[in-house]
């Protein structure tokens, strides 16, 4: 065997590695930010201090070795046999990057303006043209890149990892709807964003173990038609 050949094997096998261990902890980690999160109303969070934030840092590690997994994946190419397939993965790289950056803003945002203006937290008349374009983008490309994933993990034969990713990003995402239609101290909203994260971080774990065993088709030109 050549020095390519071994090179490329060595490539593949670390790729492997780095897909399954980042997905196998980025869904937990982020599970158990979400299942940490305190109220959403702005006295909560004044009361609730650097736990607050606390929470916020956790989901958004656990999405940073989701992008990592994603991009590992990407990179192997064995989920990979048409160009529907690899901006179905890109769909949900850009989501998870999008809803990185709105943890982040949401988690460094809120915590000061609960500590001046807690009636405005979580409410619309809080929501400027800068924070509105990390908001809604997120709150679009984070369910439906998942939603696309679905759909090209099932043909690859990961019909339930597909769909508990695709589920579990809708039923998240839906909680940080209610925020907006019924209110900061709606109940179902933790609940919601709760069952979502749980079926999200199993299907993320289910995902790395798949990408890990290396188990389906070898890799492609991303180009084929």
């Amino acid at each position: 065997m050549s020095d390519t050949a071994l090179n490329s094997a060595a490539v593949r096998r670390q790729l492997r590695m780095t897909a399954k261990l980042t997905a196998t902890i980025g869904g937990p980690v982020f599970w158990l930010g979400t299942l940490l999160h305190p109220a959403r109303d702005g006295w909560s969070i004044a009361a609730a201090g650097e736990r607050y934030g606390l929470t916020h840092d956790i989901q958004a590690a656990g999405l940073l070795l989701q992008v990592i997994s994603l991009a590992s994946v990407i990179a192997l190419g064995t989920q990979i046999t048409r160009r529907r397939d690899l901006r179905a993965w890109y769909a949900a790289l850009t989501g998870t990057l999008l809803w990185f950056a709105l943890i982040i803003f949401d988690g460094s945002h809120n915590p000061v303006r609960a500590q001046y203006a807690p009636s405005l937290v979580h409410e619309p008349a809080d929501l400027n043209t800068p924070a509105a374009l990390i908001v809604f983008p997120a709150l679009l490309v984070f369910p439906v890149g998942y939603l696309w994933l679905t759909r090209t993990l099932n043909r690859h034969g990961l019909r339930w990892t597909g769909v508990l990713l695709g589920l579990g990003a809708t039923i998240y995402t839906i909680g940080g709807l209610f925020i907006f239609t019924s209110g900061p101290r709606f109940g179902l909203i933790q609940i919601s964003e709760v069952a979502g994260a749980t079926l999200y971080a199993i299907g993320f774990i289910r995902l790395g173990r798949a990408a890990g065993n290396d188990l389906h088709l070898p890799p492609v030109s991303a180009t084929a038609a």
